[in-house]
């Protein structure tokens, strides 16, 4: 009988010490008919004991191979079947041929719908423990043939996803079957990667995850039999599951968080033999630059493709190459990594497990920093993490990976983004409205170089990156821009309310805002937003000179590209035009800026900033209108009393008004520009005449020079 063969081959297993390989036994008799299942007391107790050593150490790949067969041909009806199929948990590897044979036998018909689901749900869990996929790929026809079982469908497609070649597409492109259904959807979009004239349907460019995460009852079994069988195993082949030995106790082992070895997809005994076969060369045996350009178009893709993120040649060949059915691969690994550790946890997930899931997302950032894009598996990922986030959890990591997400269609950048940033940020620390700013700043930096590189000359139309068929338009573009600006600045508006306009946070929003007013000049893009009144104010009354010479900079910065704007405008015909509204703000903000640094004439009317003629009365304040300018205000008062000092050293009585007069007001500014403040320098150049006389070289006379 099978099961007492099974059982002297497991005992052998059990009892070894230096190995878990089992000697090789001819294969036994086949079952008789008619043998009994219910009441048989010796298939049960054999039963427990394969059991109990494949729970324990795993079974060898002649015990899988026996155990596969039996289950699959039903010798012994369909009882045994799930119960057996439950119980492979492979030692070391899957053997290809008894998957092949398996699988043959799903065209027989007899098996039950529930099996063979479990079956090939088995298949896709042990996928990259196979030793090798030749044989499999050889009957993918075969297997491609279940697409029509609609119980089977979703997992056919996911096994056909992972058995894909172009080889395979020119010729089942064609027998495709009709449907809108999400597994079906992503395996045609691999077929279009591979032959893009053959595929006619439109594939939508955000679509979900076409294979779901199934919760399989062998994930956890195989994880503890490879931490029981330690580094015998995993030196043997590069798993998807691999855990370190630690102390600690935990009611889920996260094993997606830990890059998997870069390995080839065949075993070492065949991988010669393939090699010379089909002159293939795995990544895993490339050990310099010059080895990866000379075998460039010859390389095999390792089993793992998450191996690539650990692999510094593996990116620099995606980099070059730009393999659309490597990145594909590698963005379904991703994604299923990503969801699996934190969002269908339920047990606190990375929380638990911070060292690791630092260690992956920090390789993550670099991996794409390193090819100057970001994942689209990391952005859907984002947009759902988003809405359970509290703000603290691996913040950095998180927020950098926030930055590196694509342009996002203005119809869809509120809902996405902004609705769980903003509950975020108005109920988080100070420091995280810092760290969500410098991410908004590097976000909109990449999205406007990315314009600046990508953009045609000669047509709006503009792709959004490299590896996707989305296009959006240039007034598209702009509009996605201007939401995250305006979006910004009602952040800025109200965070500098709350934290008491808090110099730090300050900081990080001019940041942003000495990226938005050269937008045009810098970047190329036909957009000129000003900044709200909740920022320019509070940073015009700022208590230090940096941020007020920040300011002056980025109003320099602003004419500087309106004015361009404006001669291009009067020049070609193809220049974009800039609305009214926006040089009525940037002329008052000028005029209000000098008004208050400049002409003393601090709470006027028209200003935007105005006070009771009785309450600036009762305030006792001297002269009131000259308590911001350039020797009253508080972010220079320190600079005017120094001033005072050095020119008149001998009086008693301080009188800063006296710097106003005539020449020291000129030593004075010349004394401000000597300090660093090239940014007011550049504002009172650009926006200010300051007249000579003969007599005494300094006139007290100033204009604005507005629009």
């Amino acid at each position: 009988m099978y099961l007492k063969y099974l059982c002297q081959t497991v005992l052998v297993l059990e009892h070894s010490t230096n190995t878990i390989h089992t000697d090789v036994i001819p294969l036994p008799p086949v079952v008789e008919a008619g043998t009994p299942v219910l009441g048989n007391d010796d298939l049960e107790r054999n039963l427990v004991l394969v059991e109990k050593v494949a729970y324990s150490k795993g079974l060898s790949p002649e015990a899988i191979s026996i155990m596969l067969e039996f289950a699959m041909s039903l010798r012994m009806g369909t009882i045994l079947c799930p119960r057996v199929l439950k119980c492979l948990i492979p030692a070391t590897v899957v053997p290809q041929e008894a998957v092949v044979r398996a699988v043959v036998w799903l065209g027989v018909g007899k098996i039950p719908f529930g099996t063979q689901v479990l079956f090939i749900k088995w298949v896709l869990t042990m996928f990259d423990m196979i030793d090798a996929k030749d044989h499999l790929r050889a009957i993918y026809g075969f297997i491609f043939s279940f697409v029509t079982e609609e119980n089977l469908c979703p997992y056919i497609c996911h096994l056909l996803y992972l058995l894909t070649r172009k080889e395979s597409v020119l010729i089942f492109t064609f027998l495709f079957p009709q449907g809108r259904q999400p597994f079906l959807l992503h395996l045609l979009s691999l077929y279009k990667v591979f032959c893009p004239e053959l595929v006619t349907l439109s594939i939508p460019s955000r679509m979900k995850s076409g294979f779901r995460n199934h919760n399989s009852p062998w994930k956890s079994v195989l994880i503890g039999v490879q931490k029981r069988n330690g580094s015998q195993v995993a030196s043997s082949i590069g798993l998807a599951f691999t855990i370190k030995d630690k102390t600690n106790t935990r009611k889920r082992k996260h094993c997606h968080l830990e890059l998997p070895a870069l390995s080839s997809v065949v075993n070492k005994q065949a991988q010669t033999e393939l090699s010379s076969s089909r002159k293939v060369v795995p990544l895993v045996q490339l050990h310099s630059f010059a080895q990866l350009l000379e075998n460039m178009h010859h390389i095999e893709l390792p089993a793992q493709m998450g191996s690539l993120l650990g692999s510094s040649l593996a990116l620099q060949y995606l980099d070059c190459v730009q393999d659309e059915s490597a990145l594909l691969r590698l963005n379904f690994w991703l994604g299923y990594a990503l969801h699996e550790e934190f969002l269908f946890c339920g047990d606190g997930g990375a929380s638990q497990n911070s060292e690791e899931a630092l260690q992956f997302l920090n390789k993550l950032l670099s991996t794409q920093h390193f090819l100057q894009e970001g994942f689209s598996s990391s952005e859907a990922f984002l947009y759902k993490f988003l809405s359970v986030w509290d703000g603290s959890l691996l913040r950095p990591q998180i927020l950098g990976l926030l930055s590196n997400i694509p342009v996002v269609p203005s119809s869809q950048i509120r809902q996405l983004l902004f609705e769980p940033l903003m509950q975020l940020f108005f109920t988080s620390s100070m420091f995280f409205k810092c760290g969500l700013m410098e991410c908004l700043n590097n976000m909109l930096l990449k999205w406007l170089t990315w314009h600046s590189v990508y953009a045609l000359e000669d047509d709006l139309d503009i792709s959004l990156n490299s590896h996707t068929s989305i296009n959006m338009t240039l007034s598209g573009f702009k509009d996605s821009v201007m939401e995250l600006v305006n979006f910004v600045g009602r952040l800025a508006s109200v965070g500098l309310q709350l934290e008491g306009c808090h110099s730090l946070l300050l900081s990080f929003i001019l940041d942003f805002y000495e990226t938005v007013c050269d937008t045009f000049l810098k970047y190329g893009l036909p957009l000129v937003v000003m900044p709200p009144a909740g920022v320019f104010y509070p940073t015009l009354f700022a208590a230090d000179p940096v941020s007020v010479d920040r300011l002056a900079y980025i109003m320099y910065r602003y004419k500087v590209n309106l004015t361009s704007a404006k001669n291009q405008e009067k020049v070609t015909e193809q220049a974009f035009h800039i609305s009214r509204q926006t040089f009525r703000e940037f002329n008052h903000y000028v005029v209000v800026m000098v008004n208050c640094l400049w002409n003393s004439k601090m709470f006027q009317p028209g200003m935007d900033v105005q006070l009771g003629e009785e309450l600036l009365l009762k305030s006792n304040v001297p002269e009131y209108w000259t308590s911001f300018d350039l020797i009253h205000h508080p972010a220079f008062l320190s600079y005017a009393v120094d001033f005072h000092q050095r020119c008149w050293p001998g009086r008693k009585d301080m009188d800063l008004n006296s710097i106003k007069v005539r020449r020291p007001w000129s030593w004075y500014l010349e004394y401000l520009f000597t300090q660093g403040y090239d940014g007011l320098k550049q504002f009172v150049q650009s926006n200010i005449s300051r007249q000579l006389t003969a007599g005494d070289g300094q006139d007290n006379s100033l204009s604005t020079q507005q629009r």
